[in-house]
């Protein structure tokens, strides 16, 4: 499932594209996306915001479209702010629009905006801007890292249980935003074995790992996600932190550090990649 970085490379480009477009028409294919056009059509699009792994769409009325790509959700753009001809990924099965393709935004100035899901497992609703904050999904979110989660309230939450840790920092109720790809690499990077109880970690050691997970984070925005399995940018294209990963799907590998073999078990029924010498 995409993490904090591949959603916000999602929404760094809809702002991009979409911001001041005003939608003339929405189709919507499937029931289960709660989306009505008389709250909708004849809006201006005034901005696109992330908490932690949802989108946000600010309409110029009062209502905001709150998504969640969840596995294989897409947003796809196409016109006239691409700069070129969109050359898009195989992982935009059955193409746009196509079989997979459940809502279609028409936009003034000749722009679409697709939702693509073969699984079928996003969700996208019409919310009140008002009440953006206590949608369902969005109230549970704990604090989020490089926004609103400081040192000092990581530490806490750290100290109050005794969770495996890399299951920890993946709990979106505690703290928003992480999840399997950067949970890997942070903790690799701060030299924490995934499997330490939370409670265990000093002080040197949840300074160490705070600062990693911000670094990693930072990293995946910079490359524009990880493009494992169905993630894809609105443009059409993939992100490229998969080529660049520390230690997440490299079982078999030598550790950049040491050159012990990666390791990888099961943990919170995640794959979970690790270096047995470096990590303690």
């Amino acid at each position: 499932m995409p993490e904090l970085p591949e959603v916000e490379s999602i929404k760094i480009q809809l702002v991009k594209f979409l911001k001041n477009h005003t939608i003339l028409k929405v189709e919507v294919h499937n029931t289960k996306y709660n989306i009505t056009g008389r709250d909708v059509v004849g809006n201006k699009i005034t901005d696109v915001r992330r908490f932690g792994k949802a989108l946000v769409i600010d309409l110029s009325n009062d209502y905001s479209i709150v998504a969640h790509v969840k596995m294989t959700g897409q947003f796809i753009y196409k016109g006239p702010n691409l700069r070129t001809k969109p050359v898009y990924t195989k992982k935009v099965v059955g193409g746009v629009p196509g079989k997979h393709t459940h809502v279609i935004f028409t936009l003034d100035r000749g722009g679409t905006l697709y939702f693509n899901d073969y699984r079928r497992f996003g969700w996208m609703e019409l919310v009140q801007k008002s009440k953006v904050n206590s949608q369902n999904f969005i109230k549970k979110l704990g604090h989020e890292f490089l926004k609103d989660l400081g040192l000092a309230e990581f530490s806490e939450i750290l100290s109050k249980t005794k969770k495996p840790i890399k299951v920890l920092l993946m709990d979106q109720t505690k703290m928003a935003g992480v999840g399997n790809i950067y949970a890997n690499d942070a903790l690799w990077m701060a030299k924490i074995n995934p499997q330490r109880k939370a409670d265990s970690l000093g002080k040197k050691e949840q300074t160490a790992l705070f600062n990693a997970i911000e670094s990693v984070l930072k990293e995946g925005i910079k490359r524009g996600g990880a493009s494992e399995l169905a993630f894809v940018t609105p443009d059409g294209g993939e992100g490229e932190y998969q080529d660049f990963t520390l230690v997440y799907g490299r079982d078999g590998e030598p550790c950049k550090t040491c050159k012990t073999q990666i390791k990888k078990i099961k943990l919170g029924g995640r794959g979970t990649y690790f270096c047995s010498k470096c990590q303690r």
